[in-house]
């Protein structure tokens, strides 16, 4: 089931995403989280934006969350959305799930532009995000070092 957040899933989805923040180059932060820490962005971008969870059985297996694109006002109606899979439910359809309902959230917000970016190479979150229409807008080489390489980010934009 899907749902909004709560401060209490904080633990939970530090440990989903510090297992990419340690072993993956999915996201450019090389310092686990601490709960307080993720109790403190879900303040702070759900101010403004939706952050969902994927609950199954009471336990949270994923989320995912849209946030400021850029601090000007003029980008006021534009998003920059991320997403977090338990490893032991990937491919599972979650992803996708989360995704739609994210969407519908945002649309409901008055969101007019969704941007995804995406540390290449990542078959399964271009296939997700080009799922639900989003094209590639842009490709920055070499822009994060992360466990010993440089690593590529593409961008994805949806037009809601």
């Amino acid at each position: 089931m899907v749902r909004q957040v709560k401060d209490s899933d904080a633990d939970t989805m530090c440990r989903i995403y510090n297992k990419y923040v340690t072993g993956t180059r999915i996201t450019f932060e090389e310092t686990p989280l601490q709960a307080d820490e993720m109790m403190l962005r879900i303040k702070n971008i759900t101010q403004n934006y939706p952050w969902l969870v994927y609950e199954e059985n009471g336990k949270v297996i994923g989320y995912t969350y849209a946030s400021k694109w850029k601090e000007r006002s003029a980008y006021r109606y534009t998003v920059e959305t991320g997403i977090y899979i338990d490893s032991d439910y990937i491919g599972k359809g979650i992803g996708s799930i989360l995704k739609g309902e994210l969407l519908k959230a945002l649309k409901e917000k008055s969101i007019h532009s969704v941007i995804c970016g995406i540390a290449l190479p990542n078959e399964a979150s271009i296939a997700l995000c080009e799922k639900y229409g989003f094209e590639k807008i842009a490709h920055f080489k070499e822009v994060g070092y992360k466990l010993d390489k440089w690593v590529d980010v593409g961008y994805w934009e949806l037009i809601l």
